[in-house]
């Protein structure tokens, strides 16, 4: 009998743990409209491409016959490249948009995020604009669409950026935790309502070279965007499909390409950095030495003037 007790005492302290551990980290998704009332303001639009309504924005000169195209990466978001396109939107026309999966614009319709299906919707969104060529410039995940829309489609893009891009096979030498979380199974379907306090802030701590740059006004933004509805499920959902580009297509790469690097990005180490250079014919390497997976968020000044130098270079091919 004192055994029996024992044991349902210790079930209660485990049932009241665990309901504090779910009201500690319960974060249900937020309303839609909401999120669009802070994050969607001017010059915010949303287009439907394929069927699906996509936060945009479009800025700058509307002659600009060649256009650059901002493309964000994992769990980010059209407004990683605010410093980017306040520089460049007095000259050039610039384009950048929430990703199927991410930011504004949500998961699709059919849960599929391969890389085929990235490129798919990345030439829709250029028809829809009515854009034939642009510069294509991509952080991480964009990266890695940039490129291989170059590779499927290189008679549409001009110029190509690649920002801390994937492509390659690597180790990381630091992951974040929300990624680490979305990857594994099991848990990835309990963060479909859970957020713990602090996990944000620590994922985009990990991917600056120096985390004092991050401010709360920065995780409230991720933190806000993660918590759209599907967006969870969606990360777990890409995660899960491991899809990607084929290295060997990079390779064939025959357009100009500006290969962008943090020296101190612990996600994609900076000697993938060094493969694109080998591999892309004619490509120029900048490093930079205290800037970590986000350098085009976490210095844009420092970042855009480089690339602002590369876009005056005439083609010559």
């Amino acid at each position: 009998m004192k055994a029996m007790r024992r044991l349902m005492g210790a079930l209660a302290v485990l049932g009241i743990a665990a309901a504090a551990l779910l009201s500690w980290a319960w974060a249900p998704d937020l309303p839609t409209a909401e999120l669009e009332q802070r994050w969607a303001q001017p010059p915010s639009t949303f287009i439907e491409v394929q069927g699906q309504r996509v936060h945009l924005r479009d800025e700058g000169p509307r002659d600009d016959l060649v256009p650059i195209v901002l493309i964000h990466g994992t769990s980010a978001s059209l407004h990683t490249w605010d410093g980017w396109a306040e520089a460049l939107r007095s000259q050039r026309r610039v384009i950048r948009f929430d990703l199927p999966g991410f930011g504004l614009t949500g998961p699709n319709a059919a849960g599929d995020y391969s890389m085929a299906v990235y490129v798919q919707f990345v030439g829709a969104l250029l028809d829809q604009l009515g854009v034939q060529r642009a510069v294509l410039a991509g952080n991480s995940l964009g990266g890695e669409v940039a490129w291989a829309t170059a590779h499927a489609m290189p008679e549409r893009v001009d110029k190509l950026i690649l920002v801390d891009a994937a492509g390659y096979v690597f180790e990381a030498e630091s992951m974040p935790i929300a990624f680490r979380i979305a990857a594994t199974p099991g848990l990835s379907v309990l963060m479909r309502q859970l957020l713990p306090p602090g996990m944000v802030e620590k994922s985009v701590r990990s991917v600056y070279g120096d985390p004092a740059r991050v401010t709360p006004q920065l995780v409230q933004r991720y933190r806000d965007l993660a918590l759209r509805a599907g967006n969870r499920h969606a990360l777990a959902t890409r995660m899960a499909q491991h899809n990607t580009g084929r290295e060997q297509d990079i390779r064939d790469l025959k357009i100009p390409t500006l290969i962008l690097w943090g020296a101190r990005d612990r996600l994609i180490p900076p000697a993938n950095g060094d493969r694109f250079a080998a591999d892309i014919q004619g490509s120029q390497l900048v490093v930079f030495p205290e800037l970590g997976h986000v350098p085009q968020e976490e210095d844009p000044a420092a970042t855009v003037a480089v690339v602002q130098k590369f876009l005056e270079q005439p083609r010559s091919n």
